[in-house]
């Protein structure tokens, strides 16, 4: 790693801004694509950069060796899942809300880690910040302005989904030996591998909307809608991985995971001017209450490290 430069700031408020502009154009997607959709189509174009990185660099993709299940398993739960998850809620709520309940990851995670890893045993300052981070969650949901009786479900399932960014991310910790690039790409490999099939299952079952790409396939769709789609699948999902690389290159995890500060800061931002979406007093608590619960989770973190 090397001393933090104005370029190494800038890439990070990109990436923050990038993956904070997923939000409102999930929900400018969801006006004429089904959740499967949506998810399949980021999945697909995501992996299409990533490939193309490995093809330059030369770098040998492992998604179908000897540990396929492994990158078969992660890309289910740390791909397939949640983007149809998230997709399926921002239909009926916010995008604003949605970018602060996925800010919620980092405090599911620090629960998690301390069952399911060695080294990230929950502290006093930690079990403080997943407290107030949480409570900000809660008292998000008795914003009777933005969550009624007839989208509660649909916060809860954004709530849900983010868990599984975390599951993946423990499970990733199984294949850590390999190159980044190499992970990365054959876990979308096999996320576009299943998310069709699950849709067929799903759909046979319970032959809805949200389960089905048949619905989807006529090109009457909103041209919004679509180039809306076209961008997630590219730049959140896959340009802004590169840059993510990048930074953990060149600065390390600490100062990468600065971003969980500002994703749901630029959420609610660019909610506002794209969608005009309603910024309640109870937002901005929720909020303030979820990134001070982030900042005290990472500080621990950061004590954890010096100690060590």
């Amino acid at each position: 790693m090397r001393e933090t430069k104005a370029l190494d700031y800038f890439l990070l408020t990109l990436l923050a801004l990038i993956w904070a502009s997923a939000f409102f154009n999930i929900k400018i997607a969801t006006y004429s694509y089904g959740p499967f959709t949506i998810a399949f189509l980021r999945i697909f174009f995501g992996a299409i950069p990533v490939i193309l990185l490995c093809y330059i660099k030369k770098i040998k993709i492992e998604a179908f060796s000897k540990d396929w299940y492994w990158f078969a398993t992660i890309g289910i739960i740390n791909l397939v899942l949640p983007f149809y998850l998230i997709a399926y809620g921002v239909q009926n709520i916010q995008s604003n809300l949605a970018a602060i309940l996925m800010a919620s990851t980092p405090l599911t995670a620090t629960i998690l880690a301390h069952f399911f890893t060695k080294n990230e045993k929950i502290n006093m300052l930690k079990s403080l910040g997943v407290l107030i981070g949480f409570s900000g969650i809660v008292f998000l949901f008795s914003d009777n302005i933005l969550i009624s009786k007839n989208n509660i479900f649909s916060a809860l399932v954004v709530l849900f989904g983010s868990c599984f960014y975390v599951i993946g991310g423990l499970l990733t910790l199984k294949i850590s030996n390999k190159k980044n690039e190499n992970v990365t790409s054959s876990i979308l490999i096999w996320a576009t591998i299943f998310i069709l099939p699950i849709s067929l299952i799903l759909y046979y079952f319970n032959p809805t909307h949200a389960f089905a790409f048949i619905h989807d396939l006529h090109f009457s769709h909103r041209i919004d809608s679509t180039l809306s789609l076209i961008y997630l699948g590219t730049v959140p999902t896959g340009i802004a991985w590169l840059i993510r690389f990048r930074i953990l290159k060149n600065n390390g995890l600490v100062f990468q995971a600065q971003v969980a500060y500002l994703i749901p800061i630029f959420g609610i931002i660019l909610g506002y001017i794209f969608l005009n979406e309603i910024i309640t007093s109870k937002v901005i608590i929720a909020l303030v209450a979820v990134i001070v619960g982030i900042y005290l989770v990472k500080k621990s973190s950061k004590i954890n490290i010096v100690s060590g």
